[in-house]
């Protein structure tokens, strides 16, 4: 007799259909589960067998045969353990065989027939309800299915539950949804003293999705600011909301079915392993620049990341996914994020800025900052030199705008942008549209060639200070960019022979010389 349900294997974040056959046939007593499973799949059997047990059920004495099918797609986890389960209880004829063709299943089973969470039940949830089936879950896991749609969701506790509900004894019902977070408290911009060109920075890099370098001695509220910008940032769109949910359920990182509409900030220290970054790993996981997508990725202490890690993100930077290769499959994540990176000018700190004393003298900023690739740099729309903090600042009152106050401005701005370049942020629109969008006026566009000649720009950069500019006439409201937008853009761009700013006055000197923060304007 051969019976069949569904469950998913997780390729990335998308869940792909597998078919769990069950075949028992005369012969010396056995169980086997073949169809490329790692250990946990194979260690299913013990699973079910010691559930089967301790529910008084006994596995029939014939030669049991698991098939779960494609054979060639690899499956993982320990989330096999209900299907299988269910597949064997419906060839022994202890739940309805028919019944169990409109369902899908996932879940771990315990060695007392419990049924344990497991990741990734919103993808299952949303692949069940796309071929037109039911999900059964984990109890734990049904609020988060229920995210899914109308679909017909079973949660049970145990496998107790699940027989009596077949049965028409004890009916499940059906789980609710779990809360949907529209906010949460963030850190207030106000609190921040000084800074004002930071600050500037800070909004330029919400309102247009910008990736961000503060350079800066140890104290001057980097990771501050950081910190701040997720409130600047509208929430998460209804499609947005659903991708980054699902990354999440994959992660295993939804608490009881609960989303949440507040952009994702991740910030790994920078001890953080290539796998642990980009995903992957012998069993394939979302990495963290996966699980800031839609929002934030924020890499304190940049150069002390070893260079493959940092090397690593530049193609998600461009395209907005990673693809981890395999032996055996190539694994795709979303990671369409925001990088907001922060460093010291130099190892010691300070990089001989305000007259302390750098104490391996000019080229300890010269051999940190290089730590650095050239084209990862060449990928950051703005990079500012963050001073240090004075008690002059500290004395200041705090700042008349907030986040209350700029993140409306942002989102108004925001608005604008999306409605013209069709859904599409200034940071992320392809080049063929940007020379259309950008309208440079002539003034601005003289200024640009000269600046791209004068300062070394690449094509990269040339176009990234475009983007910039773009969004500063965002913010001002100007259907055209002139002269002055591509002017503050490029005050914010290091020219490529010695890492200082556009606008610095240290800009002209030799190459050797070690670069030396400054606080600069945005010609406001």
């Amino acid at each position: 007799m051969s019976v069949a349900i569904s469950t998913v294997a997780f390729e990335g974040t998308e869940a792909r259909r597998v078919h769990v056959q069950v075949q028992l046939t005369p012969g010396k007593p056995m169980f086997n589960v073949v169809g490329l499973g790692d250990k946990a799949v194979a260690e299913s059997r013990e699973r079910v067998r010691a559930a089967f047990s301790s529910l008084g059920l006994r596995l029939p004495s014939n030669r049991i045969i698991i098939n779960l099918a494609p054979a060639d797609l690899p499956k993982e986890g320990s989330h096999y353990d209900l299907p299988i389960a269910m597949a064997i209880m419906g060839a022994i004829g202890v739940i309805p065989a028919d019944i169990m063709a409109g369902y899908a299943a996932i879940g771990e089973l315990g060695l007392d027939g419990s049924i344990s969470d497991v990741p990734g039940t919103l993808s299952a949830a949303v692949m069940a309800n796309s071929f037109g089936l039911g999900l059964i879950c984990p109890q734990g896991n049904g609020g988060e299915a229920a995210w899914a749609g109308d679909l017909d969701i079973l949660a049970p506790q145990n496998l107790v539950q699940l027989i009596n509900h077949f049965k028409g004894s004890q009916l499940l019902s059906r789980p609710v949804a779990g809360d949907l977070i529209d906010d949460a408290a963030a850190p207030d911009m106000r609190d921040v003293r000084g800074q004002e060109t930071a600050k500037r920075a800070l909004e330029i890099a919400a309102t247009g999705g910008h990736n961000l370098l503060m350079v800066g001695p140890p104290g001057s509220g980097k990771s501050m600011l950081a910190a701040r910008l997720p409130g600047l940032l509208p929430p998460l769109a209804p499609r947005e909301l659903l991708d980054v949910s699902m990354i999440h359920s994959v992660a295993g990182l939804l608490e009881r079915g609960q989303l949440s509409r507040v952009r994702p900030f991740r910030s790994p220290h920078h001890s953080a392993s290539m796998a642990a970054m980009v995903g992957g790993g012998s069993r394939a996981k979302p990495g963290e620049a996966s699980l800031a997508h839609h929002g934030v990725l924020f890499m304190d202490e940049l150069p002390e990341f070893t260079p493959q890690v940092i090397d690593s993100l530049r193609q998600p930077l461009e395209t907005g996914e990673i693809v981890v290769a395999r032996a055996n499959a190539h694994i795709k994540y979303p990671a369409r994020f925001q990088l907001i990176a922060a460093m010291n000018p130099c190892r010691c700190g300070s990089g001989g800025a305000d007259g302390i004393a750098c104490r391996r003298g000019p080229r300890c900023a010269a051999d940190y900052q290089a730590r650095i690739s050239g084209p990862f740099m060449d990928r950051m729309d703005i990079q500012i030199d963050v001073p240090a903090v004075t008690p002059a600042d500290l004395a200041l009152p705090p700042s008349k705008e907030g986040t209350a106050e700029i993140a409306p401005r942002i989102a108004q701005a925001r608005e604008i942008m999306m409605e013209r370049n069709g859904g599409v942020l200034n940071a992320h629109l392809p080049q063929d549209r940007l020379d259309h969008v950008a309208e440079l006026d002539r003034d601005g566009q003289a200024l640009i060639v000269q600046a791209a000649e004068t300062l070394g720009l690449t094509a990269r950069g040339y176009h990234r200070v475009l983007r910039v500019a773009r969004t500063l006439a965002d913010l001002s409201r100007s259907d055209k960019v002139h002269r002055l937008h591509i002017a503050e853009a490029l005050s914010h761009r290091r020219s490529r022979q010695n890492g200082q700013h556009a606008s610095s006055p240290h800009s002209q000197r030799t190459p050797n010389a070690a670069p030396r923060p400054h606080r600069g304007n945005y010609g406001r």
